[in-house]
């Protein structure tokens, strides 16, 4: 699958610049829009070397015990901009994570085994940036767990994307229900939760279940609740659950999607969540299409940027079973999140 979007021939400060501008966020002038459209050109030519790394990972999962679910995406502009915004020093041309690949493992031994295959690896030709190991050290402020590797893309044959960067998420089940609850909860509440943003007795309650959830794993707790037994724990998640009506709120949240596409499997699904309707659309593209995706993706972006109540998100992983699998968060799918939280609260 070799999507040679070409690298846009403006230099790395221009493309800062271009960053800069979005940030500032003055929506409707001229420079934002060509400051726009330069970033989603940045943005496109990360599409080659993400399949590049999606295949490499596809080849390191042969070993694994359990079932592994490989996703990738590329992230949202939104997302992109509001992450220039809260961080004022961050350069576009330096973002680690607008080419994201994750790996969804049924077991914490087989995510250990997978990073020590990456980071063991003196053949692996792409260039080592960094590794946040999020299992062993959660995240205090929101109870994030997942270990995150970042590369810059480096191949003789294919010099253009020399630099370009990878984030590759390896985590487990549970670790992947807990994060789709957080985004699906933060998408409902208008709440940037996965920013570490919103009410604080959401992200509170989310790093609790991330606490408890850990020693379901035998992995290092929440640091801020780690004080607490297994026991403690739970009741007192029982009562900021019911605090909340976190599980009532949760359910009614449940939602339609209203377009599957047919079951032919195609390579690109474009998805448009509208948070207000609380419905999905769904639209598919086979791989000669890309160029029509991206064109898609940015046009709903714009709208959306324009105060409409859409949030699209681009994503590439076969099957629209898998789709939903690695993605539950696109579907509002927090069932899985709902019945493990249940289960511990009621025993």
């Amino acid at each position: 699958m070799s999507h040679n979007i070409p690298v846009p021939t403006e230099s790395k400060s221009q493309i800062n610049k271009a960053g800069k501008i979005l940030a500032e966020g003055h929506l409707f002038s001229d420079e934002y829009h060509k400051a726009l459209d330069l970033a989603n050109r940045w943005r496109a030519c990360h599409a080659y070397p993400i399949n590049t790394f999606q295949a490499t990972l596809r080849t390191k999962i042969g070993n694994c015990q359990g079932d592994v679910l490989v996703a990738q995406r590329l992230k949202r502009m939104p997302t992109i901009i509001d992450k220039l915004t809260r961080f004022p020093n961050m350069q576009l041309t330096t973002m680690q994570d607008i080419a994201g690949i994750r790996g969804i493992f049924d077991d914490l031994k087989d995510v250990e085994f997978i990073v020590s295959k990456y980071l063991n690896n003196k053949n692996f030709p792409h260039e080592f940036v960094s590794s946040y190991d999020y299992i062993s050290s959660p995240r205090d402020v929101d109870g994030y767990r997942s270990h995150h590797l970042v590369y810059k893309y480096s191949n003789k044959q294919k010099p253009i994307y020399g630099g370009l960067r990878i984030e590759i998420q390896l985590r487990t089940k549970l670790q992947h229900i807990w994060a789709t609850a957080v985004e699906t909860m933060g998408t409902f509440l208008g709440q940037a939760l996965k920013s570490k943003q919103g009410e604080k007795e959401w992200l509170d309650f989310f790093a609790l279940v991330s606490s408890a959830f850990a020693f379901l794993e035998n992995t290092p707790r929440v640091p801020r609740f780690s004080h607490l037994s297994k026991k403690q724990t739970i009741e007192q998640l029982a009562k900021m659950e019911q605090e909340l009506g976190a599980i009532e709120k949760m359910k009614n949240f449940s939602t339609v999607v209203s377009s599957i596409g047919s079951k032919k499997s195609y390579t690109y699904h474009l998805l448009v969540l509208n948070s207000l309707k609380h419905t999905i659309e769904v639209y598919t593209y086979d791989r000669d299409n890309f160029e029509n995706a991206m064109n898609d993706y940015a046009k709903f972006e714009d709208e959306a940027a324009r105060g409409s109540k859409l949030e699209p998100v681009l994503v590439s992983a076969g099957p629209m079973e898998n789709l939903r699998k690695a993605y539950p968060n696109l579907f509002l799918d927090i069932s899985e999140f709902e019945k493990t939280l249940m289960d511990m609260i009621k025993s």
